[in-house]
């Protein structure tokens, strides 16, 4: 049997499993929760826009707004779980995901769609956001972080794997009001499991971080710090920084061209060519299922290879896929699109582990609330792109143009991303 104690520490008592794996299957499960919470509004578009005649640019709004919480609430989430605790931060998100898919039941207007979908799910799930990764694998490891992080990052994709055909499928047989008390009851069913097993710091429970080494101060309690004013003087600091606006401007586009246009948009686009939702929502059930192995061997890769190089690689892969696309949409799934659903999905997120690696090695401590405002940018790409594709798509009748600029956007974030120096600026953080 693997012995998964923390290799070099003698404090680790005679259980062989040590506690930061369980902790990580928690994170794992609630963040696969999160995930689907978020896919939810993508599959519903066309219900919405069938019952109540909001605009495609109308409904892209409320899921901008969403994303758009989902990033800012990520910096912000990292330094209050500094301060009150991962537990509380994580159990008060999923409240909010809750009430904020429970209450959309009763809505009939569109500013009820901003405020439940919007507002509440958008600071729920952003309270869950990357930034707790990058706090959950830089309290409790010290050895695997790159592989912890990729798996961790893959639960997105499992998420929406699990959920997104089953929304799909409850949409078109019972209407779309079903999913959404679905959602809200899943995100209450994960709140006692938070509670039982989440635990702040490996030295909560007398032990240290997985792979820490004897006498290390890796995984000890430090002191609460405050929670807004941390965020902000964190990113007081790190704007000063290159490397920051580099990473911050390809994740911007890593947002842009996942979340924001593929997560939102694909399954209206794909349905404007004749394919059933429900098939277009099983090939994006697929992305998120390649996407699990493209993110752990990211997270892999991350421990092993330059982290720039990466993420220029997957940005030039991803910027062919989206040029290609427009040519791939046909009533069913041709062995095309099979390849672009494939391709696409072992990069959908693989950038998060070496950009989470950059940003610990670049910003030290204060990597978790950096992370956070670098998501922050991926959510306002992602924002901007929900909108602006539903524009793009009432305007013009197509998505096509769509596909193109974020094919170009892609070559950009590329070269962003080989621009980043190799030393540490830690001196510039002084």
């Amino acid at each position: 049997m693997t012995d998964l104690r923390s290799p070099g520490t003698d404090s680790v008592p005679t259980t062989r499993l040590h506690p930061a794996w369980i902790v990580a299957a928690v994170s794992f499960v609630v963040l696969i929760g999160a995930a689907a919470f978020r896919s939810v509004p993508g599959v519903l578009m066309d219900p919405l826009h069938e019952e109540f005649g909001w605009s495609h640019a109308t409904i892209g709004s409320a899921v901008s707004l969403n994303m758009l919480l989902y990033g800012l609430m990520a910096p912000f989430a990292a330094a209050l779980m500094d301060r009150i605790g991962i537990r509380r931060v994580v159990t008060g998100a999923l409240l909010l995901v809750a009430a904020g898919s429970g209450l959309t039941v009763f809505m009939t207007q569109a500013w009820q769609l901003m405020l439940t979908w919007g507002l509440l799910v958008g600071v729920g799930t952003g309270s869950m956001a990357m930034s707790f990764v990058a706090t959950i694998t830089g309290r409790w490891f010290v050895a695997r972080r790159g592989l912890v992080t990729g798996v961790l990052t893959a639960a997105g994709s499992a998420g929406q794997l699990v959920f997104l055909p089953l929304v799909s499928h409850l949409a078109m047989d019972f209407g779309w009001r079903v999913p959404s008390l679905v959602v809200a009851g899943a995100a209450l069913a994960v709140v006692p499991l938070v509670l039982l097993a989440l635990r702040d710091f490996p030295s909560d429970i007398g032990l240290s971080a997985y792979g820490a080494e004897p006498g290390s101060s890796a995984g000890m309690r430090v002191a609460a710090s405050g929670g807004a004013g941390r965020a902000l003087t964190v990113l007081a600091t790190v704007v000063r920084t290159r490397p920051f606006w580099l990473l911050a401007g390809g994740f911007a586009v890593c947002g842009a061209t996942s979340n924001g246009l593929v997560g939102t948009h694909f399954v209206s686009a794909a349905h404007d060519h004749g394919m059933p939702p429900t098939t277009a929502a099983g090939l994006m059930a697929t992305v998120g299922l390649f996407d699990v192995a493209g993110t752990i061997a990211s997270g892999w890769l991350t421990d092993r290879i330059d982290s720039r190089i990466l993420l220029a690689a997957y940005y030039s892969l991803r910027g062919l896929s989206l040029l290609a696309l427009p040519l791939l949409f046909a009533p069913q799934a041709q062995p095309s699109m099979w390849v672009f659903i494939i391709f696409y999905g072992l990069d959908w997120i693989a950038t998060v582990p070496p950009t989470v690696a950059l940003c610990r090695k670049y910003f030290g401590d204060d990597a978790p609330v950096a992370f956070g405002w670098i998501f922050a940018s991926h959510q306002l790409g992602a924002a901007l792109a929900a909108t602006g594709a539903g524009i793009v798509r009432d305007v013009r009748g197509s998505y096509d143009l769509a596909w193109l600029i974020a094919a170009g956007l892609c070559a950009s974030a590329a070269v962003m991303s080989l621009s980043i120096g190799r030393r540490a600026v830690s001196a510039q953080l002084s």
